[in-house]
C-alpha cells in the first residue's frame, strides 16, 4: 500500500494508463499488476486519463494474461463509487462477453468487474441488454468455478430488476443446489439470491 501511495504522489498513473498503448506484453502486464494495486487506493487519476477506454481494449488482446489482468484493473475501478459509472457506461457488454473466456482467471475477474457494475441501476439494465443471465447462471452450476460466488452475487442483482427476476424465477433450482456448497459465501449468497428472486410486492 505504502508503494501504491508513493506512485500516486510522483504522478506516474497516467504515465503507466498511457504506456499500455505502447509496451511489449510482458511489461503491459507489469503495468496492470501495479495499476491494480494503486487503484485500491484510489482510481480518480486512472479516470481522468480515460483508462477505461484502453483496458477495454485489453479486454480483447489476444494474451490470456493481459484479458485477465485488464479485468482485474478494472473489477479494482469499479470497487470506487466514480468507477462503477465508467465500467457500467463503457465496458458491461464486453465484461459479458469474457464470461466464456476459455481461462477461468479471466472468468472470476471480469464476474468480479461486472459484479460492482450491476451495483448501480444503469449497470443492471446494460448487463440484461447484453444477455447476462445464460453464461452467469452456467458460473453458477460449474461447481469448480472461481467466478461462481460473484456470479451468484452478480445475478441477486439482476434480480432486483423485473425482467431479471421474472428469468430467474425459471432457474431457482441452480441456486437451490449452490445450498449444499461447503462454502459457506456460496450457500449464503444462494439464499439471499433464493430470496430475492422470490420476493412478491
Amino acid at each position: 500500500p505504502v508503494g501504491a501511495v508513493g506512485i500516486r504522489h510522483a504522478g506516474l498513473i497516467p504515465l503507466l494508463v498511457f504506456k499500455l498503448k505502447t509496451e511489449p506484453e510482458e511489461i503491459q502486464e507489469l503495468i496492470l499488476d501495479t495499476l491494480s494495486s494503486c487503484l485500491r487506493v484510489d482510481a480518480s487519476e486512472a479516470l481522468a486519463t480515460g483508462a477505461t477506454t484502453i483496458l477495454k481494449e485489453k479486454l480483447a488482446h489476444s494474451s490470456v494474461a493481459i484479458r485477465s489482468k485488464a479485468a482485474r484493473v478494472l473489477l479494482e475501478i469499479g470497487t470506487h463509487p466514480e468507477g462503477k459509472s465508467a465500467v457500467c457506461e463503457e465496458v458491461t457488454a464486453v465484461l459479458v462477453s469474457l464470461l466464456e473466456d476459455t481461462d477461468p482467471e479471466v472468468q472470476a475477474s471480469a464476474t468480479g468487474a461486472l459484479m460492482f457494475a450491476t451495483i448501480k441501476p444503469q449497470g443492471r439494465f446494460s448487463a440484461l441488454s447484453a444477455k447476462a443471465i445464460p453464461p452467469l447462471l452456467k458460473l453458477v452450476a460449474e461447481e469448480t468455478s472461481k467466478a461462481r460466488l460473484s456470479a451468484i452475487k452478480t445475478l441477486t442483482m439482476l434480480a432486483e430488476v423485473p425482467e431479471g427476476r421474472r428469468t430467474l424465477l425459471h432457474h431457482t433450482d441452480t441456486f437451490q443446489q449452490c445450498l449444499k456448497d461447503p462454502c459457506e459465501a456460496v450457500k449464503r449468497a444462494a439464499k439471499i439470491a433464493i430470496n430475492v428472486i422470490q420476493w412478491k410486492p
